[in-house]
């Protein structure tokens, strides 16, 4: 393991470990309320981990994804590793029940793609070792860019030393494509997430 690796789980973990800590209240039984649509987005094309284009967010009848707008070079620790930790648990806690997860897709997005090559996101994806559904993605270009974070009004304005300055975001999306929660710094709570997961996606 690369010392950059390690300083980045390590970083994940202790996030993971300050929400859970942190968590001030019980997630709400799912089913007792209800998500409205908050906005529709559209089917983009992007390029994964590999270099192929990706349909996305591509869900099948009943399912959800979970959406992260991030970029490799980010170092707040309540800016996309947040973002990331909160996925990364997901993913874990989707991998211990394969009937939920068969109805989940994750995607980390980078709105810098220009530095976040599919070489970078696909270490990312060994970084974050993901046990189901989740892909590493970046637009292909410049235009491709710009539609899709206005699309999900996901703010991403460069800065001159090359970082970002983006308010966190996760977006819960269903299989019509309809925003049903936007997650920020304060709602990084797994059991929240999943609670509006299964809220969504009950028959």
């Amino acid at each position: 393991m690369t010392l950059a690796r390690a300083a980045g789980l390590a970083l994940l973990c202790a996030f993971g470990a300050s929400a859970r800590a942190d968590a001030l209240y019980q997630a709400p039984v799912p089913g007792s309320y209800e998500l409205p649509a908050i906005a529709r987005v559209r089917a983009h094309a992007l390029v994964d981990s590999n270099g192929a284009t990706a349909s996305f967010p591509a869900l099948a009848k009943g399912q959800v994804a979970l959406v992260a707008f991030v970029y490799r070079g980010c170092h707040e620790a309540q800016g996309c590793p947040a973002s990331l930790a909160l996925l990364r648990q997901l993913d874990r806690k989707l991998e211990t029940d394969p009937a939920r997860a068969a109805r989940v897709r994750l995607a980390c997005v980078s709105f810098d793609p220009a530095n976040d090559t599919p070489e970078r996101m696909r270490e990312l994806r060994e970084m974050m070792a993901p046990k189901t559904d989740w892909a590493f993605l970046a637009p292909g270009s410049p235009d491709a860019l710009a539609t899709l974070l206005g699309d999900y009004g996901q703010d991403a304005t460069p800065l001159e030393n090359g970082s970002y300055r983006h308010v966190l975001k996760v977006f819960l999306v269903d299989d019509q494509l309809r925003v049903r929660n936007v997650y920020s710094a304060g709602l990084l709570d797994p059991e929240l997430v999943i609670a509006d997961i299964d809220t969504v996606t009950q028959p």
